[in-house]
């Protein structure tokens, strides 16, 4: 086996042999070797989100004077390059490892670092003309910059999500419309209730999800204030307020978004609570997307012992054994991604509680888990409109059925012949297979052309006017 090329760096602790052709350096190494953890990397838009602070925050400190243009013109390249994605390979650090992101944070730093070197004219390791820490970490701390790091990723993903949600919202809406006179059977208990329309069903699912997205819109709001310039503790130490003012009118144009300091810095980097919302936020939206896959699985079951309402497009086969079994693998998956979003809410509650006096050392399980549910969330939206909603098509013929056999429909009978007759009717129909129409019919209490009105499609889903 060939031997890898290797250069030397070396940090506060000594030195390590470093791959001579990596742009990350030495603590980025030591990370590697002290969390090989779990195999997760972070989240493309959590690196996009360092670049762009560390961009914003050169561009300030040339501004003011603190660093000279020729390093701040390289050190800006190389984050314009990592926010394209062009080193996403170099971002080797797991997502669970050291408190608050720092190894992280030092990843970053070093790619900036070296990469600038190289565009400078000079090798990358030669840390005595562009330092990580001194040039391209200048005012800046791990407790700051991270938590601004997954807020502006957290509002990059949630611009995404909040499309993926308006469509499939829309995707919903139409097909309400194209169901607005199947008339079905409804259920309660999973027992006969009154008939609804399937497009009335269809309709609740876009409105539940509309409200979802709504609160979580509301939540979002919050990510917008941001920490950067608080430095280590909230103080600001080694800043000042000219270059925490220039770094987010800088994160305002990079990023587009209307990021402004945050009120109280102490606050943002102590507590959570934000990143907690939010998380609940799309845990809430979860909550609403299992009901719809498990209702669109029991609607389409069968398809010849089970409801059999609906039916989903036919993706994949089935069964290993089964000849011809085709699955609702659409609404299996959804339901699924809601779980997992629902864990991560719950590891995030954890960690947000965990903070300790300045800082909350368990940021990054909290980074991993609320970019992962956007991530998992808008995939998932995008899936379920393209690949079951829109070709979703209604068995119009069985759903009349359902309708007229269900005994759901003596609830319009009670201001005509009272509860109790009903009921008695019903039983009847129960005991000698009939409908509930015929004995109504048989016993005289009203008349066909009554019976007709009363239960006609119109009366049975929407009141009078």
């Amino acid at each position: 086996m060939k031997k890898q090329k290797t250069r030397i760096e070396k940090d506060s602790l000594g030195t390590r042999p470093v791959p001579a052709d990596a742009y990350y350096g030495i603590e980025t190494v030591r990370a590697v070797e002290n969390f090989p953890v779990s195999g997760l990397r972070f989240h493309s838009d959590f690196i996009w989100a360092l670049a762009a602070i560390k961009k914003g925050c050169a561009l300030a400190n040339r501004a003011l004077g603190c660093l000279d243009g020729r390093r701040a013109a390289a050190i800006v390249k190389a984050c314009e390059e990592v926010m394209a994605g062009k080193h996403e390979r170099e971002f080797v650090t797991d997502a669970l490892q050291s408190g608050a992101g720092v190894s992280v944070h030092m990843n970053a730093n070093e790619v900036i670092t070296n990469r600038a070197l190289e565009i400078l004219g000079r090798k990358r390791g030669d840390h005595a003309y562009l330092h990580s820490h001194d040039h391209v970490n200048m005012g800046q701390s791990t407790n700051d910059v991270v938590p601004t790091a997954l807020r502006l990723a957290a509002l990059k993903l949630s611009r995404e999500f909040w499309k993926a949600s308006f469509e499939l919202e829309k995707a919903l809406l139409k097909k309400a419309k194209a169901f607005g006179k199947v008339v079905k059977a409804g259920r309660t208990h999973l027992q006969d209730a009154a008939p609804v329309t399937l497009g009335q069903e269809f309709g609740g699912w876009a409105n539940q999800l509309r409200k979802a997205r709504g609160r979580l819109v509301l939540m979002t709001a919050g990510l917008l204030e941001l920490g950067i310039g608080g430095s280590a503790v909230g103080t600001g130490l080694n800043t000042s307020l000219r270059y925490r003012a220039k770094v987010i009118a800088n994160l305002k144009k990079i990023t587009g978004f209307s990021v402004k300091s945050a009120p109280d810095l102490f606050s943002v980097m102590q507590n959570d609570a934000d990143f907690a919302a939010v998380s609940g936020a799309l845990r809430d939206y979860s909550l609403s997307l299992i009901q719809i896959a498990n209702d669109l699985r029991l609607m389409s079951s069968g398809p010849n012992t089970g409801f059999g309402e609906i039916r989903l497009p036919a993706l994949q086969p089935g069964s290993s054994i089964m000849p011809g079994k085709v699955n609702p693998v659409i609404p299996e998956v959804v339901a699924q991604v809601g779980y997992q979003v629902i864990g991560n809410d719950t590891a995030i509650a954890f960690a947000a509680a965990s903070g300790e006096c300045e800082l909350n050392v368990m940021r990054p399980v909290i980074i991993h888990n609320l970019l992962q549910s956007f991530e998992i969330l808008k995939n998932t939206l995008v899936i379920l409109r393209t690949r079951c909603v829109e070709g979703i098509e209604a068995d119009r013929e069985r759903c009349r059925q359902y309708a007229e056999s269900s005994f759901g429909i003596a609830a319009a009978l009670n201001p005509y012949i009272g509860y109790s007759r009903a009921a008695e009717c019903v039983k009847e129909a129960v005991k000698t297979k009939k409908t509930l129409s015929q004995v109504v019919l048989s016993k005289g209490l009203l008349s066909e052309k009554e019976l007709a009105r009363i239960l006609s499609p119109e009366n049975l889903t929407r009141p009078p006017k």
